[in-house]
């Protein structure tokens, strides 16, 4: 399994996610998703799935 993955969400990338204890740690790459940056996820599909909840305005969900 690969230790870093690149976030993408609508064809803009989002920032990457790095294995780490605990999980994926979030680097955001924009300003638009620097409410992520530092964030722990289970996976990198958590951490996509809170990129394109963000993206659409579901910040509550995304946090």
């Amino acid at each position: 399994m690969p230790d870093s993955y690149i976030i993408e969400v609508n064809s803009e990338t989002a920032g990457i996610v790095v294995r780490g204890q605990g999980g994926y740690r979030f680097f955001a790459s924009s300003h638009q998703f620097n409410r992520l940056e530092g964030q722990l996820f289970r996976n990198a599909r958590e951490a996509e799935r809170a990129a394109r909840k963000l993206v659409n305005g579901d910040v509550k969900e995304a946090a």
